[in-house]
């Protein structure tokens, strides 16, 4: 049987340091991508339909924080081991990290492209190893990617930099961006969104807004030119209590769409 992208959702924001309200995220992204407001076919002219070119493997029964890694790490387990492809919505930005657990045992030296307002490197975030501000440096001291690629940062701080020292990252911040530095990658590929990543003008309903991100129109983009082959991916960090009239959840589903028909 061919590979299937996957939907699964991860609704936990528990280990989320300003706002709670990303739990909420994963159905309003389903609903968004049913949306009659929009259709189901993507730009490169697949027509995304669950049950045919994907699946829904449904959310994640959650249990409070440690037991919450676990499980997210079982679930996606289990779709990785079937060799489908799991494409997760947050959540917090915490959940990548279980998720790459998952993922490395299948696939080691994954490359691994965040986009991202923040490196998300932090060694602990008020007293917390597990916060969202830190899967990232979990997942390089565990050595579950190869690579990381980080683009779309504007906000890092001394200990951040420091970090991306230590553990190699390769980081194109805004500015490297609007000078037209692009990332190189090259498969296995894993995909992780923060929609904080996209400017608040085309992505206000976050926890986390940073002004002088990138477009829709850029992340698309980025999407639509990624190598294969995606191993998986993860859109995040959606707080649809901070949305405005929708619009985040269909920025989220347009990324959503455009990952499944690159998969």
């Amino acid at each position: 049987m061919p590979k299937r992208p996957t939907l699964i959702g991860l609704p936990y924001d528990a280990s989320s340091s300003f706002l709670r309200g990303a739990a909420a995220a994963p159905n309003v992204i389903r609903e968004a991508i049913a949306s009659p407001s929009s259709n189901a076919w993507t730009e490169d002219g697949h027509e995304i339909i669950l049950g045919e070119t994907y699946i829904d493997a449904g959310d994640v029964e959650m249990s409070p924080l440690g037991e919450a890694r676990s499980l997210i790490e079982a679930a996606v387990a289990a779709i990785v081991d079937r060799g489908d492809v799991p494409l997760s919505l947050g959540g917090d930005h915490s959940v990548t990290y279980p998720v790459m657990r998952a993922i490395a045992r299948r696939h080691p030296g994954v490359t691994l492209l965040q986009i991202d307002a923040h490196p998300d490197l932090y060694e602990d975030f008020e007293g917390d190893r597990y916060s969202h501000a830190c899967p990232f440096a979990r997942i390089l001291e565990e050595k579950l990617a190869s690579r990381l690629v980080q683009v779309g940062i504007r906000t890092a701080t001394k200990h951040q930099r420091e970090q991306m020292q230590r553990y190699g990252v390769e980081t194109i911040d805004m500015r490297a961006w609007a000078n037209g530095q692009r990332p190189e990658l090259s498969g296995p590929l894993y995909v992780t969104i923060d929609l904080d990543g996209l400017d608040p003008a085309f992505a206000p309903g976050v926890s986390h807004r940073e002004p002088g991100g990138l477009s829709t129109r850029e992340v698309v983009s980025i999407i639509q030119s990624l190598p294969g082959p995606i191993v998986g991916a993860d859109v995040v960090e959606l707080n649809p209590s901070q949305d405005v009239n929708g619009v985040t959840a269909m920025v989220a589903a347009k990324l959503v769409k455009e990952l499944l028909s690159r998969m």
